[in-house]
């Protein structure tokens, strides 16, 4: 090797060097910054069925969006860059669209390659459900018993997204006031409490003379959600154990900004 060879490899080496550090910098500032967001916003994320504890969350999810795919109603969304170590990963904006319970089998968790979104929980709680049935019945159901409908109704009381706040000053219902108009303003999707199909919100007229529709349209019904009296002529929803966290009310939730809003549970 000549003396110019050597000088220029030398040369290559200290600016790749260079380029090295300089990288380094910048992707710990990078790692710093996001940090720092992270700290800031992704305790706010209102997360799929089963999520497990945020900061493992954070570790598992791999991103790869196949509950965003699977969700029937299009109800999980994956989170923008300004999320910090959240970004890519998926959430529920509930007041856009709630996860409506109308999925019978919690695809997402189920279909979740790394148990981010934990679906033995789920298996679980439908598993012993069905087993306490039999049980009652000595191991003979009759015709009109569904175990399948009775896994689901088990495997859905242990969501836990979250859990439903009322603010009374922005509630139409504690003024004694009604509703008119769309359910929903924004097109969304939801399967009504007891039908078998899924509407467009927007296409639904409701007149309420005292506003009750987070009541009428919660999924679990009067498990989650009742309507209180607490005056003449005023009511307020009172939120159950029996809550969730679906975002059903929120989502129907006539008010601008929202008298129901969903608050991420911490696990």
């Amino acid at each position: 090797m000549g003396k110019n060879d050597a000088k220029l490899n030398r040369r290559q080496f200290l600016k790749a060097s260079a380029a090295a550090v300089v990288s380094l910098a910048a992707v710990g500032s990078v790692a710093y910054w996001l940090k720092d967001k992270s700290d800031m916003r992704s305790r706010g994320l209102l997360r799929p069925p089963g999520a497990i504890n945020e900061d493992e969350f954070l570790f598992a999810c791999i991103k790869c969006g196949l509950c965003v795919q699977i969700c029937p109603v299009r109800a999980i969304k994956l989170a923008d860059w300004d999320a910090g170590l959240s970004y890519g990963t998926p959430y529920i904006d509930a007041d856009v669209q709630a996860c409506d319970f109308s999925c019978d089998s919690i695809q997402c968790a189920e279909t979740c390659p790394t148990a981010a979104l934990n679906f033995q929980v789920f298996k679980k709680a439908g598993e012993e459900a069905v087993t306490e049935l039999y049980a009652k019945y000595n191991n003979k159901l009759p015709a009109d018993v569904n175990p399948f409908k009775v896994q689901i109704h088990a495997m859905k009381r242990v969501y836990h997204l979250g859990i439903a706040k009322v603010d009374p000053e922005k509630c139409l219902a504690y003024h004694g006031k009604g509703y008119e108009g769309p359910l929903t303003k924004h097109r969304a999707k939801l399967r009504p409490p007891g039908k078998d199909e899924r509407v467009h919100t927007d296409e639904i007229h409701v007149k309420r003379e005292m506003c009750d529709l987070c009541a009428v349209y919660c999924p679990l019904g009067e498990d989650a959600i009742v309507m209180e009296k607490t005056g003449e002529g005023r009511m307020l929803p009172k939120i159950l154990e029996g809550c969730v966290g679906c975002g059903v009310c929120e989502m129907v939730c006539p008010t601008e900004p929202k008298a129901i809003v969903i608050e991420p549970a911490e696990l």
